[in-house]
């Protein structure tokens, strides 16, 4: 009888060991939020090529449009998304904390203010509408123009206008300017003869940088899943930056979001996607945009002055640099 106790107790450690060790295989797999946005678009290199599996990774990616895909993250839906570092703060100050622990790029011309004809620069736009979707990244490129032409936000007159939205809206003649992001850009360009960009994120490099967010109990709880995320991201940009695979990067790319390759192509030029150096420059910590930190630092005090939230942020607390530096 004792012999047997001692089988059966023994039998059920080894179910118990079993069913832990299964439990740890089949874990949810991370649920990741991207976008139009061609720093993040290019996700879908390793997705197409099946490199998260490679890595040993379980990843569900979901595909929205940019201010959707905060939503559903804010709401929980989502264990990481794609947004700007300023929005970032933006969204934690309605109370979806969020951790930035990966940099993929900054804009570096595809955020434009476009004006209709007859609209020469960004002092011309005094007295005039412009359509932009009022608390989010298009509207912090916006005051920052107008400050350094000297003036602010009380001598236009903002329309709210979703940014996938403000091609149609310049195009019917409501407003005389919008500000947007690659793709509604280029398509407001195309669309409204005579247009013109009159300013753009390469006037302010590091102003407006592109992250991966993830929420603190994902972070807490999947650490070494995302460090295995973060390493197939950069087989993405190695991949992306080879010059004998970048037209097969490309044409990915383009499908994605049902574009030709060469009318997907110039995108990239108005996104300065970082390697590892580069990533691990921006993420450390520093004053000014040549930093994710200062230029948080400049968001969060462009956000506070314009009332887009009361208090400002703890910056440092937005950011975890620890799996970049230690690759």
């Amino acid at each position: 009888m004792i012999q047997f106790h001692r089988i059966l107790r023994n039998t059920l450690c080894a179910l118990a060991l079993g069913l832990v060790a299964v439990t740890g295989h089949t874990a949810e797999p991370l649920k990741i939020g991207y976008s139009d946005w061609p720093g993040w678009v290019a996700w879908e290199i390793a997705i197409e090529k099946d490199w998260f599996a490679e890595e040993g990774v379980d990843v569900e990616f979901e595909w929205f449009d940019y201010v959707a895909s905060m939503d559903a993250f804010a709401a929980g839906k989502l264990d990481a998304v794609g947004m700007t570092n300023g929005d970032t703060l933006v969204v934690g100050a309605s109370g979806a904390q969020s951790i930035m622990f990966m940099v993929t790029d900054y804009s570096n011309g595809n955020d434009m203010i476009i004006a209709s004809q007859g609209i020469e620069s960004v002092k011309d736009l005094k007295g005039k509408k412009i359509g932009v979707e009022v608390g989010f990244v298009s509207h912090l490129l916006l005051l920052e123009a107008l400050e350094r032409e000297g003036l602010s936000e009380a001598d236009v007159e903002l329309v709210n206008v979703p940014t996938n939205e403000t091609p149609q809206v310049l195009a019917s003649g409501d407003v005389d300017a919008i500000v947007a992001w690659q793709p509604s850009s280029g398509q407001a360009l195309t669309l409204v003869p005579g247009s013109k960009a009159i300013a753009t994120s390469k006037d302010a490099p590091g102003l407006i940088y592109d992250m991966y967010v993830v929420s603190p109990a994902s972070w807490a709880t999947r650490k070494p899943d995302w460090e295995k995320v973060v390493k197939v991201w950069y087989r993405v940009v190695d991949f992306l930056y080879d010059p004998e695979t970048q037209p097969e990067a490309i044409s990915i790319m383009a499908a994605r979001v049902g574009l030709p390759p060469e009318q997907y192509a110039p995108f990239l030029e108005g996104t300065k996607i970082l390697t590892l150096d580069e990533a691990k420059t921006a993420m450390s910590k520093a004053q000014g945009l040549e930093s994710v930190y200062g230029s948080s630092e400049v968001s969060d005090a462009f956000n506070v002055k314009y009332e887009v939230y009361e208090t400002p942020a703890d910056v440092d607390s937005y950011i975890d640099p620890s799996i970049i530096m230690g690759m």
